[in-house]
């Protein structure tokens, strides 16, 4: 039986004549701490034409104090909901303590590749379910609809991604794919996202995303993963607004979670 929540998850329907092709701008890791600065972020890109964006909202970042603590934030995150952008469950505190004996695969992904913030990683079902179903409960406390749980850095182990189908939730993705929860299918759709952590990081991201986005045009949904420390570097900036622009006139803009309601309209699901 389908719960009230999966009920009243309906997708927003491209009008006629409007591009079927999608994007997807998603900017991560949201918290009353940059508050200001995403919003900031939210304006230009709108400017841009990218009339939404997923914000994947980090409930406790890094122990910093929970967001449903601060009431401005919550209420900066109400009125964008009701323009039409989307809160998403990202993690919970966004961090990961070092493990003993770790295996060099493990130390690569959760210290190398992101830096100590690959939570869900490899918690048990226990804990993962026990995480997601608070922020799930703590953003509806707060007004706000979460359909979706996006582990930090996309590093979701099988029983981490049981567990939020558990809760209930609608979708996850990953760095190559947008996963549908409740049906189980799976959709090519690789990110562009980039790494400021050091100059030659910054480099490598522009001189690899250049390329990877004209091997992404015939993709039927484009993602485009920013981080605010992102704005804080030109060069990465710039070539964000440059790769949004280039897709004007043949994207439409969207959330995640009209992207997979309307793939689900679309098979009858």
């Amino acid at each position: 039986m389908e719960s009230a929540a999966t009920m009243e998850f309906l997708p927003v329907v491209a009008a006629p004549g409007v591009s079927r092709d999608f994007l997807v701008v998603s900017i991560h890791d949201v918290a009353p701490s940059n508050r200001e600065l995403v919003d900031e972020m939210i304006t230009i890109l709108g400017h841009r034409g990218v009339r939404v964006c997923s914000l994947l909202v980090v409930p406790d970042y890094h122990h910093q104090g929970l967001f449903t603590k601060d009431p401005q934030f919550v209420s900066w995150l109400r009125d964008l909901e009701l323009d039409g952008h989307e809160a998403v469950i990202h993690g919970y505190f966004h961090e990961r303590p070092r493990r003993r004996e770790e295996s060099l695969r493990d130390r690569f992904l959760t210290r190398f590749y992101t830096h100590h913030e690959g939570e869900f990683y490899d918690l048990d079902y226990e804990e993962a379910l026990r995480r997601i179903t608070n922020a799930r409960d703590e953003f509806r406390s707060a007004g706000l609809t979460p359909r979706g749980f996006v582990a930090p850095a996309w590093l979701l182990g099988e029983e981490a991604e049981r567990a939020a189908r558990d809760a209930e939730l609608e979708y996850t993705t990953r760095l190559h794919k947008v996963c549908d929860l409740r049906s189980g299918e799976e959709f090519a759709a690789r990110s562009i996202v980039y790494s400021v952590r050091a100059g030659w990081r910054r480099a490598l991201s522009r001189a690899w995303n250049a390329p990877l986005f004209g091997l992404l045009q015939s993709s039927p949904l484009l993602r485009i993963s920013i981080h605010p420390p992102d704005y804080s570097h030109p060069p990465i900036w710039r070539q964000i607004m440059d790769l949004i622009e280039a897709t004007a006139g043949s994207r439409t803009t969207t959330t995640y979670q009209d992207w997979i309601a309307e793939q689900r309209l679309r098979r009858g699901v």
